[in-house]
């Protein structure tokens, strides 16, 4: 099977890439086992929130201006910070075009409040996601009878000592007792697919209500939304006070429902989405991918023009730790990694840690290499890069996002596709 490109990874990096490629008039395939990472995220983005000697960043266009003086090898630098405010609006305009409400801009990152209630800086966050600003009138947590994975009087005593008024309140909802007879059921992602039903939001609704007296908002768990924002926009236009969604423990409904999206996305445009697979091996010879193996097609190659590995890092095996050192997992590309083993990690568990910052070493095009030499038609891209510590620094979604439109663009450039 031909194409002009295919990508090793459905995340979010594997996706914007697919999607930009595909409007390019380019034939893609994605191979993804399934989830990614995004379904374990709060579907908010973060593009620099740090630089790596700890300074905060409140001015993103500052802060790129400085990093490259401080982290020559991180993938920001690499791009060029002009590139990386470049991508950050094509990215905003490509998740809009999706049908993705997000709020923020890259010139006016915000804060946003985590579900422990904390404010964490971001770029882009789910439009029902409270942000600073907040209300200074009163604030109702609202948590969900046997729901484990969402602790409203967390949330509260954090909103608190911030000098905020807040309290707390419990909704049964009966209609989730299917749900509550296994805990283990008993989750984000199920409840949204019983609370999504139309029949039930009447009696979410009536639950509500009676809660909004006196208040100025209520902030509930994000437990429904999966597909689109119709039962909160249901919700906000009938409750007499604001309304807004905490995104619970893993699995995270606003996470799946951005990754949703975009796959959606991606097949509208045409793309081939292999769910459920995956690339045992990886064919080359003289710099250059000629073929892609995978466990469901067996004997039958993908033969693409152009490969792009997306395969993230430890957490989608992207990268693997064994004892004698830190691997990519697919094709053993050159990376960076700090030696010995002792030293990839620290003593304070809190403080950024060595580890983190490995990842595949590329060329300014994102191309990387094998025994020191470059590929020709190999990208790699978001969290399998190398030289940054998504954590510390607060900026994983935008290296995914800056990253994957990098890539795109040397592809159709390459490629001769459209604009």
């Amino acid at each position: 099977m031909k194409f002009d490109s295919v990508m090793i990874g459905g995340g979010l990096a594997g996706l914007l890439c697919g999607i930009r490629l595909q409007q390019a008039g380019l034939r893609c395939a994605i191979v993804t086992r399934g989830q990614s990472a995004l379904h374990f995220s709060s579907g908010s983005l973060d593009l620099l929130s740090a630089l790596p000697d700890g300074q905060k960043i409140d001015d993103p266009a500052t802060g790129l201006a400085r990093l490259a003086a401080q982290s020559p090898n991180h993938p920001y630098s690499l791009l060029g910070a002009d590139n990386v405010l470049r991508y950050a609006r094509q990215t905003q305009t490509l998740l809009r075009d999706c049908g993705i409400n997000m709020q923020g801009d890259v010139a006016h990152p915000h804060q946003r409040v985590t579900p422990l209630g904390t404010l964490r800086p971001a770029w882009l966050s789910p439009a029902e996601v409270p942000v600073a600003p907040l209300a200074k009138g009163p604030m109702r947590v609202v948590g969900i009878s046997g729901f484990l994975d969402f602790q409203p009087h967390l949330v509260a005593e954090s909103l608190q000592q911030q000098g905020l008024t807040a309290d707390t309140a419990e909704i049964e909802l009966p209609e989730l007792d299917v749900l509550r007879d296994n805990p283990t059921e008993f989750r984000a992602a199920n409840i949204a697919r019983v609370l999504d039903e139309k029949a039930l939001w009447q009696p979410l609704y009536r639950a509500l209500l009676p809660l909004c007296a006196g208040q100025e908002a209520l902030l509930l768990p994000a437990v429904f939304g999966l597909r689109d924002s119709a039962l909160f926009d249901w919700l906000s236009a009938r409750l007499p006070c604001a309304l807004y969604l905490l995104p619970t423990l893993p699995p995270s409904v606003p996470g799946m429902r951005l990754h949703a999206a975009l796959q959606r996305r991606f097949v509208a445009l045409g793309g081939i989405w292999m769910a459920g697979d995956e690339v045992v091996r990886v064919s080359h010879a003289n710099g250059e991918v000629q073929a892609v193996w995978t466990r469901n097609h067996g004997d039958i190659a993908l033969r693409p023009r152009f490969a792009v590995l997306a395969s993230g890092s430890f957490f989608s095996h992207g990268l693997s730790a064994e004892r004698d050192g830190i691997r990519e997992s697919l094709l053993g590309l050159d990376i960076t990694q700090p030696a010995p083993r002792a030293a990839w990690y620290g003593d304070d568990f809190f403080a950024p840690q060595p580890w983190q910052q490995s990842g595949a070493i590329v060329d300014p095009a994102l191309r990387p290499s094998l025994a020191g030499k470059p590929f020709a038609n190999l990208f790699a891209i978001g969290s399998v890069l190398g030289g940054y510590d998504p954590i510390a620094q607060g900026c994983g979604g935008g290296v995914c996002a800056a990253t994957a439109l990098h890539a795109a663009g040397q592809i159709i450039r390459l490629a001769g596709g459209a604009a």
